[in-house]
């Protein structure tokens, strides 16, 4: 009996734990990091990112870019030899589950990297 409610305890907390990952909607990053964004360009408007390879929601190939710079809800991000701006905070975000390490973000609705859909992040 134990072992049912440790297990059912666990799994709540695991829940809460994503419940609140998609509320954050944001990604943490540093200066080096490596980071998937899309590659539409500045004028694409659902400024996706993730934490591996996938597609953004606009349906393009997500590439592979590092992250020069880190400022108040944004991040500098060198692809293809040009800085662009990411939104380091998504209106969705991956909502996956628990143990998922995708860490997609948007700013339009989509799939993320996982594969499932993106929740709408929740406002504070």
């Amino acid at each position: 009996m134990r072992k049912i409610v440790s297990a059912l305890v666990v799994l709540v907390m695991a829940l809460a734990v994503a419940a609140v990952a998609a509320e954050s909607g944001s990604m943490t990053l540093k200066p080096g990091d490596q980071v998937y964004v899309c590659n539409c360009g500045t004028g694409c408007p659902c400024d996706s990112m993730a934490n591996r390879a996938s597609k953004c929601t606009c349906d393009k190939p997500m590439v592979q870019g590092t992250v020069k710079q880190v400022g108040e809800g944004t991040a500098t991000v060198l692809v293809g030899g040009e800085e662009r701006s990411f939104k380091t905070a998504g209106k969705y975000a991956c909502n996956c589950g628990p143990g998922c390490t995708c860490g997609s973000i948007s700013q339009k609705p989509g799939k993320c990297a996982c594969g499932k859909d993106m929740a709408e992040v929740k406002a504070n």
